[in-house]
Order: C-alpha cells, then structure tokens, then sequence
C-alpha cells in the first residue's frame, strides 16, 4: 500500500518526523480499495493486477448473444479465456439486442444474470435509462471519441461497420448492389434481415440506411419503413432470420447485414462452395457501432470488467479487425503503433466519414420502428 511518505513532497516532511522518533507516516491509512461490484476502474480497484487476481479468483463470465462468427467473438472468448483461465458461458448466441436487456430485467441479481451485454448504442442507451448498468472506466476510456460512449461510463461502443448486402452469386444473378436494386423483380422472396428490426440493433440498422437511401434523414426514418412495406408488397421481402447456416444452405440469398459480417460469411463459406459477395449501398451509406457493457447486478463483477479491459486491449480492438470490423480505438492505435496495419488494409474502401444520429434522433427512430415494423411488413 502506498504511505505517506510516497507523496511527492510529503516525503521530506517523512524523514523528518523519522529523525525526531514519529510514527505519523506509518499511521497514514491506506487509500480505500472498492469491490469488484462497484469499482468504477481497475486503478479503483487497487490496479490492473487486483482485478486480474479478483476475476480469476471468481473464475467464470456468463455472456449472452455472442455468436462466434460475429465481430470475432469465437477467437475473442477463446483468447480471453486462455490468458486468464476464465470460463466463458454464452446463453442464446442467436440473440438480439433487446434479448440481452430482457435478460438483465428479468433476471435481477440473480446468479443466471449475464455479466455483460454487447448491443446497438440505441438499446445501451435504454438500459441504461432503466438503470440496468454499472458505470466502469475501461483504461482507454479517454482515447474513445467523446460521441461513441457514455459520459458518465455506462457504456461505450467497441466496434463497427456499414450496413452491407451481401449475396449468394450462385444463386442471384446478377447480385444487387444498391436499395433501388432490391425492388427489382429478380429479388422476389430473397431480401432477409438479420432480425426483426424492433428487437435487434443490425435489422434496426438495416432500416435506417433504406430511410437514408429513400430521401430520408437521421431525423426521418419513416422512408425506411415505407421501403420495406413496399419491398414486402412486391413480394421481395424474406422473413427469415439470415444468419450464416441460412446463408449456406440458400434459404436467405441476399442479407442486409454489417460489412464486417458478411465478409466474414464470404470467408468461412467460400470452401463450402458458397460464392458470397459483399456491396456497401452507395444510396444508403450507414455505419454505427455497437457498445459494451457491465451488469449492475453482475454475478461475476470482476470478470465482468476484466472482460471490457480484454475487449478494449490493443489484442482485443486488433482481433475485431482481422474479422473486418472497425475497432472503435482504430485511431488512437494508428497513433500509437499497436494496429495491425495489415488487416486494416483488408478493409473495404467506403467514401467520406461517417456520420452518426444524435441521441434524439436514435430514440425518435427506435420508437418509429418499434412501432410501425409489424404493419410495414403484414400489409
């Protein structure tokens, strides 16, 4: 523990009181250590090396919605799990955003409660609105843009990428690059989402680039909505869930998903036979990220954080990248020396820089969406 006579110039005020016989430095208490459940920080915690030991000690991460091929999450949690020993437990890998914040309402504190969610910024912004999350300081928390987290910690974003079409070639000819090309006859019954768009953050994403590409704005994604009632009304529109076992067996030829997803789906599919191909809709340019976060009723708090340390870690952000997605610290890393410049060239070239929808407009979004997709869709 760090005394007194550590203290910058308190040191020389030690020595003194040493040499006339005092006791005052070795009577200086200890700055105070915060438990796993309320540490704000590791240095909270008493530095890096007391949360490693306390998330070791605890021994187990329950996780929820983290499907392996997403984002890198299978090499994420294999290599968390052999750096520290700490057995990592996925519920529902085939979850939504929304799933992961019923399961912090539903649970409680209970010992099923997942200790962390990784969901779209606009359901991070809910949860924390219901008071579901604690606030924790990752040690990049000051390199992370200021309009990519939370300011009072709750949350912040991790990763990224731009809403993408992906296609199957074998089976779509030609492939559609564009939201104008979706509503083409050839398409009839091949257009899937990820999900449905009121409980998952990728089909929610899905929708506001069709706004985007409709003469919509982040303020207006009504556009969005209209689009795939009519792609519904052509009989364009897919309704099941695509995801990499629908990819490959057909039964979802054209997804509107992430770019970092469907790339992936191109490489982990391209020896099974299945020549996917990836456009970025120039009419409907939309990136977002997704964000991390903590349970405020975490059954394992040390993990917990220890997990968003290991997600935030330049191994953590560079693993994100060798699957296509954008690590939200890529910047800062460039800066830094510690990205993998390699992978980052791997990534598709898109135009321009991104721009986000402020708070306001997500949640005016949300709630248009919520309430308008089942009758875009059931006429």
């Amino acid at each position: 523990m760090t005394t007194a006579c550590a203290r910058g110039a308190a040191v020389f005020g030690c020595f003194a009181l040493v040499a006339l016989g005092l006791s005052a430095c070795e009577s200086t208490p200890p700055a105070e250590v915060a438990k796993p459940s309320v540490a704000t920080s590791a240095e909270n915690m008493g530095g890096m090396p007391a949360l490693v030991t306390a998330a070791k000690r605890e021994g187990a991460l329950r996780t929820i919605a983290l499907p392996g091929d997403w984002a890198n999450y299978g090499a994420l949690i294999n290599g968390f799990e052999k750096k520290y020993g700490i057995k990592v437990t996925d519920e529902n890998p085939l979850g939504h955003s929304e799933d992961e914040v019923d399961a912090l309402k539903r649970r409680g504190n209970r010992p099923t409660a997942p200790d962390v969610i990784d969901v779209g910024d606009t359901f991070a912004r809910k949860a924390a609105a219901q008071n579901l999350l604690a606030p924790y300081k990752v040690a990049a928390y000051g390199s992370i843009p200021g309009n990519q987290k939370d300011a009072k910690a709750r949350w912040y974003n991790n990763y990224g990428g731009y809403i993408s079409i992906g296609c199957d070639a074998n089976r779509v000819k030609p492939c559609p690059a564009t939201f104008a090309d979706l509503l083409k006859p050839a398409y009839r019954g091949k257009v899937a989402l990820e999900g449905d768009p009121p409980r998952s953050a990728t089909a929610f994403a899905g929708v506001y680039a069709a706004a985007l590409a409709n003469n919509g704005s982040f303020g207006n994604v009504q556009p969005g909505l209209d689009f795939f009632a009519e792609l519904a009304r052509r009989g364009n529109f897919n309704p099941v869930h695509s995801d990499s076992a629908a990819v490959e067996d057909g039964r979802t030829p054209v997804s509107i998903n992430w770019d970092y997803i469907n790339l992936h789906y191109a490489d982990q599919l391209r020896d099974k036979g299945v020549h996917w191909q990836v456009a970025i809709p120039f009419d409907g340019s939309f990136a977002q990220y997704f964000a991390l976060a903590v349970n405020k009723n975490a059954p394992h708090p040390a993990a917990a954080r220890l997990w968003q340390e290991y997600l935030f870690s330049p191994e953590g952000q560079n693993l994100r990248l060798r699957a296509y997605a954008r690590p939200v610290l890529m910047d800062a890393m460039r800066q830094d020396g510690t990205l993998d410049n390699a992978a980052a060239a791997r990534l598709p070239t898109v135009e321009g820089t991104p721009r986000f929808p402020t708070d306001a407009q997500l949640e005016k979004a949300r709630k248009t969406v919520s309430q308008g997709w089942t009758q875009a869709v059931s006429g």
